[in-house]
Formats: C-alpha cells, structure tokens, sequence
C-alpha cells in the first residue's frame, strides 16, 4: 500500500476538545447563573417538587423498618413508665390511707382527751391522767396495767373512770405501773344507785366477764330495762354520782324469789385508753377531831373525891 493513501488523522479517542480549564469556567459560570436564577426567579421549584412527590414513596417505605422500631421502643417505655406510675400511685394512696386511718384515731382521741379535761373541773377530788398500756396476762381476769404507779402518787383502791364512767379500781400498785380491775371482773364490786328510785344497792361482775349484775335483790324490787345505776359515794372510795352501768334485763324468779338483773358498763374497757385516776375519798377525808380533855382534871391525874374523915 502507497504511504500516501494512510489515513493521518488521530482516532476519535484521542481527539482534544476544549481544555479542562475552559470546562471548569463555563461549568462554574453555569451553576451560579442557575443559583441566581432559582434564588431569584424560582425556576428549580416545580422540577424540586416533582422529584419530592415521586420519591416520597420510596422515602415511606426506606423509613417504615425505622418507624417501627422507633414505635415499639416508645410503647415499652410508656409501658414501663405507666406501671411505674401505677405502682407509686399505690403507695401514695396506701399512705394517704394510712395518714387517715391514723387522723381519725388521733381525731378520736383527741375527743377522748378533751372530755376528759372537761371532766376534771367538775370532780371533786384529786385525779391524774394515765394510758393504757396492756391488759393482764391472766386470761381468767378483767385487768389492765396503766403507765402511772406510786412514784406519781397512785394508791391502791384508787378509781379508774373515762369521760363515760367508772371503769375499775386499782388493786396493785408498782413504782411506776399499776394493775386496775375493770368492773367486770369476776371478783369486782361496786356501790351503785338507781338514778330513777335512789334505791342503794351493789353491783357485781359476773362470772363470764362481759357485764355486771345486780344481786340479793327482791323479785318484786323496782328495776326496770333502762335504769341508769351510777356511784352512791357510800364506800369511801368512789365519789357519787358517776355512772356505772345500764340495765339490760331483769329476770323475776318466782322460785328464789329474787330478781336476776343483768347490767351493760357504760364506760366501755375494752375500747379506752386514756383514764383518770381518782384519789380516793376516804384518803382525802380529814382525820375525826379527838374530844377535848376536861378542864376540871389535870394531865397526868385523875378526879379525886374528898372523903370524910
């Protein structure tokens, strides 16, 4: 083949086009003529919201695995914090509940107390306040021990009364407790008076230790359902007029020919707890004057008659 009939002219790859510097100007030049016009006359918006209308498909579904995940660890967590919350509720109502059982015990003592105090004034003799600490470990008595002994000045035989009535009487005193007998033990007694009649007469605990009965009294006495029995003041112990039981039947024997009476303890001993403890009467009462010596005589010798000598 001739030289002259070769073809001379480079192949299409390595044909030179405009130089990278050129490209870069003009393309630079481009993008900023196209951010001014966008900035400036908006041109790109419809184009941007078409392409954000067709992928927003896609954007949902690329996000769906996420959401889900996100979802469910939200709903574990709101779980959690509602059966926290729910548990703290109940322990705050269960306190509140507490808070008000215990008002309305300080409530109840708190009347307790205070008709205690208004009692005090209208007593005539010396009394102290004392609480109930336990009742006797003997499970055949009606007794309880009370945080006042003989270093405050409790004496034996002393009353025991709340602001209903009379409760006991103490029979044991230590230095710094005392033991009570409640009405309604067995071997308790009391001197009463019917408030209706003023008939004296005496109360008795019976043998179950629940209430008191009336006993030696004739089937035809005058006790009626009702009566208010209250202390005649004859013993020397009690101070009169304080009451002391109700009475709930009468059963009229024609056989023995007395009346079995059963009484109801007004004052309550199984629900008290602060008490008053009464000086006895006869502790307070003054001591029987001694007669005066006669004047004729002299201490030391007796009266002599003259005698006739």
């Amino acid at each position: 083949m001739p030289l002259g009939t070769l073809d001379r002219t480079p192949p299409p790859f390595f044909r030179q086009g405009p130089s990278a510097l050129t490209r870069l100007m003009f393309f630079s030049a481009l993008a900023l003529f196209l951010m001014v016009a966008d900035t400036r006359f908006k041109l790109t918006q419809p184009v941007r919201a078409v392409l954000a209308t067709a992928l927003n498909p896609v954007e949902r579904a690329l996000r769906a695995p996420v959401d889900a995940v996100s979802a469910a660890g939200d709903y574990a967590m709101g779980l959690q914090d509602a059966l926290s919350a729910e548990a703290r509720a109940r322990r705050e109502l269960a306190q509140q509940a507490a808070r008000s059982a215990r008002v309305e015990q300080l409530e109840q003592e708190n009347l307790r107390l205070r008709a205690l105090l208004d009692l005090r004034p209208g007593l005539s003799v010396r009394s102290q306040t004392a609480e109930v600490l336990y009742d006797a470990p003997d499970p055949y008595s009606r007794k309880v021990i009370i945080d006042r002994g003989t270093q405050q000045g409790i004496a034996v035989a002393s009353p025991v009364i709340n602001e209903a009535g009379v409760l006991g009487q103490v029979t044991r005193a230590f230095p710094y407790s005392a033991e009570v007998t409640l009405l309604t033990d067995k071997d308790a007694a009391i001197p009463v008076l019917n408030m209706r009649t003023q008939v004296r007469s005496a109360a008795f605990g019976n043998s179950a230790g629940a209430g008191l009965e009336l006993r030696f009294m004739a089937g035809n006495a005058d006790v009626q359902v009702g009566d208010v029995l209250a202390t005649s003041g004859v013993d020397g112990v009690y101070p009169s007029g304080i009451p002391v039981a109700k009475v709930v039947s009468v059963d009229r024997r024609v056989d023995t020919g007395f009346a079995r009476i059963a009484l109801a303890p007004i004052a309550q001993p199984d629900a008290v707890r602060h008490v008053l403890v009464l000086e006895p009467l006869g502790v307070q009462m003054q001591p029987k004057p001694e007669p005066a010596p006669d004047a004729s005589t002299k201490p030391g010798t007796g009266s002599r008659r003259g005698t006739r000598r």
